[in-house]
């Protein structure tokens, strides 16, 4: 199908005929376009609240017949900039959440966030493979291969789902899994929104009713100390454990515990499945690195897996930046302490290593899109923009990332590069895989509808 009509010809009347769920312009009610990050500026020609996979589809055939593009979110979490040649797609309507608890599976719609799907299966003893923050929407996660606090243990996300049902670009409904249209399963599942618009998925559920975790707070000036024994201590554990370190620069303000508020502190995070006692054992020598400001470490529920690193959940403006690391020697923890540690001025919000290898390098039963698997580590930074600091904290952020190049792999992964800058996206991949996005975006999305925001073309 060619483009017959331009944006500005475009009827909204034709729009709001084509589709069940409700349709907003510029002054209506509905439109609001804020998701969780305030600072992505989103203006689209239209919002439409779809209700089924046909409302997506039949966005899709407009869009197409009238030169324009298609963005979607669940949340805003990883929204990139949104203009007035675009539709976005809201999917809160998806919501269907059903626990399967002979088969541990669980069937989810595109608007779901993964808390939901935690207090649906905490009940039966089953464990989704969720985030650090379980208020994001689960699709969006799953499609960039997703990071839990469990990624040593259990490997990435996308690897633990059976099937993923999704619009593509050319609007038409494909059911995919290993064996039904394996190409598209395969580019699904870390290629973000490249090849069209998810609208269900069925992951496996673990049987974790409880983990050993939690996160354990030192002052900002033991920072050379503990993250120096933190990194001795992380390279030698078993893929049981997983665990990350941030620096932290909390704000005085409600939420904020007092011992944290308003200073520098650093957190070791750390999730452990399997035997709690062991993982107690193991986690020791943590306690013994000085007199913590909190201690948040034990045993605790699956289904609270969020308080380990406690991300909030109000909207903000925020910037991100973040790259692989190869390795982890006393040189790079040196150098991120110099750029964002006590003795420096950084304004940076979250400053994160996070431990990868275990699981996560595994060959995949199931190869996806994601890329990288042999990183040790991600570097994650966090800045909020607000006057008048919010040209410091886009400086900070490039510094950061820059003091580590000698140590980085030249890569990232898809959910910590929310963007539409190519050079950026290209990091994510490897050239074969790159490539093959490439091809089957061209198959799937003939008429670059879905050539916006963070995609491969």
């Amino acid at each position: 199908m060619t483009s017959t009509r331009s944006v500005d010809q475009a009827d909204i009347a034709a729009l709001r005929r084509a589709v069940r769920g409700a349709v907003h312009r510029r002054t209506d009610p509905g439109y609001a376009t804020v998701g969780f990050n305030v600072a992505v500026t989103a203006h689209p020609w239209a919002v439409v609240d779809v209700l089924d996979a046909a409302d997506v589809g039949a966005v899709m055939g407009f869009a197409s017949a009238n030169d324009m593009t298609v963005s979607v979110w669940a949340t805003g979490h990883g929204a990139t900039g949104v203009d007035g040649r675009s539709i976005l797609v809201r999917t809160t309507a998806l919501d269907v959440c059903e626990i399967d608890p002979a088969a541990h599976t669980a069937r989810i719609g595109a608007g779901v966030r993964w808390q939901q799907v935690l207090d649906a299966a905490a009940p039966l003893g089953l464990a989704p493979l969720c985030g650090s923050a379980p208020h994001v929407g689960v699709a969006g996660f799953l499609s960039g291969g997703g990071i839990g606090p469990l990624v040593r243990t259990v490997g990435a996300s996308s690897d633990h789902v059976r099937s993923i049902t999704v619009v593509t670009g050319g609007g038409v409904l494909k059911h995919t899994t290993p064996e039904s249209n394996p190409e598209l399963f395969w580019g699904l599942r870390g290629g973000k929104a490249t090849l069209g618009i998810i609208v269900e998925v069925v992951v496996d559920l673990l049987p974790i009713a409880e983990i050993y975790g939690g996160a354990i707070y030192f002052d900002g000036a033991d920072a050379d100390a503990v993250a120096h024994r933190w990194r001795d201590w992380a390279v030698g554990l078993p893929r049981e454990v997983s665990t990350s370190l941030a620096l932290l620069r909390l704000p005085e303000m409600p939420g904020i515990p007092e011992p944290l508020a308003g200073r520098l502190s650093v957190a070791v995070r750390v999730a452990a499945a399997g035997d709690l006692a062991a993982a107690a054992g193991l986690v020791a020598p943590i306690r013994a690195l000085g007199e913590p400001l909190l201690d948040g470490l034990g045993p605790m529920p699956y289904a609270q897996i969020g308080l380990i690193h406690a991300d909030p959940t109000a909207p903000m403006p925020v910037t991100e930046r973040g790259a692989l690391l190869r390795e982890l020697p006393d040189a790079a923890i040196s150098a991120l302490l110099a750029a964002a540690g006590p003795a420096s001025s950084s304004p940076l919000t979250v400053v994160e290593l996070r431990m990868l290898g275990g699981a996560f390098a595994d060959e995949p039963r199931v190869r996806s899109a994601l890329c990288h698997r042999r990183a040790a580590a991600n570097l994650h930074t966090v800045g909020v923009l607000v006057p008048p600091i919010a040209e410091a904290v886009i400086a900070a952020a490039a510094h950061t990332v820059e003091a580590m190049t000698p140590w980085a792999t030249g890569g990232e992964l898809p959910n910590f590069a929310a963007t539409a800058d190519a050079a950026r996206i290209r990091r994510c991949y490897d050239e074969d895989t790159y490539a093959w996005l490439s091809a089957l975006a061209a198959q799937h999305d003939p008429h670059g509808v879905l050539d916006v925001g963070q995609v491969v073309r």
